[in-house]
């Protein structure tokens, strides 16, 4: 019985390392075109999520989702994932689980309002909200790795709403950057 169940675990172990060798759906972009990840970066252009055989990793070219869309932007007091972000998270974690070897920091950002302690946590429950959708996803735990900065990394000087809004966020940052 006991051959049966290691017989058992071995072979899901091996599907679960079997490479899909189906074409994802397309990504839907604002413009409202669609992407397929894994498009070749060949040639003219691309705004494909993923691929490696051009001269410019996706996530390094300007015309990319992935290098034009790199935060996610909260509420007060919020770490719920407004509707209007998922298509970019949706984006990079398709990016993700397409090339395996890349690895990023979700980092937390919170607007000067409230204690230190309390916009650390807030910080990294948004950071955690954000890899939480990431890996439901495709992306792997490991690919991920999130921080908090709270407060004291403002994008936007000032004391006011228009600052407080663009402080709020959650930024992707792919290593080596």
């Amino acid at each position: 019985m006991s051959k049966w169940i290691i017989a058992a675990f071995a072979i899901m172990a091996l599907a679960g390392c079997a490479k899909d060798t189906q074409t994802p759906a397309p990504v839907e972009e604002k413009a409202g075109t669609a992407v397929t990840p894994g498009a070749s970066t060949t040639g003219a252009p691309s705004t494909g999520v993923a691929g490696t055989a051009g001269t410019v990793a996706p996530h390094k070219d300007p015309a990319n989702i992935l290098a034009k869309q790199r935060s996610v932007y909260f509420d007060f007091d919020e770490y719920a994932i407004k509707d209007q972000y998922r298509p970019t998270i949706e984006a990079h974690a398709k990016y993700l689980q397409a090339n395996r070897s890349l690895r990023i920091t979700l980092q937390g950002n919170t607007d000067e309002r409230g204690t230190r302690e309390y916009n650390i946590a807030l910080g990294q429950r948004r950071a955690d909200a954000v890899k939480k959708l990431m890996v439901l996803l495709g992306a792997t735990e490991v690919q991920i790795e999130t921080v908090s900065f709270g407060k004291e990394k403002p994008r936007r000087e000032g004391h006011d709403e228009t600052a407080w809004a663009e402080n709020r966020r959650v930024d992707i940052v792919y290593a080596g950057e």
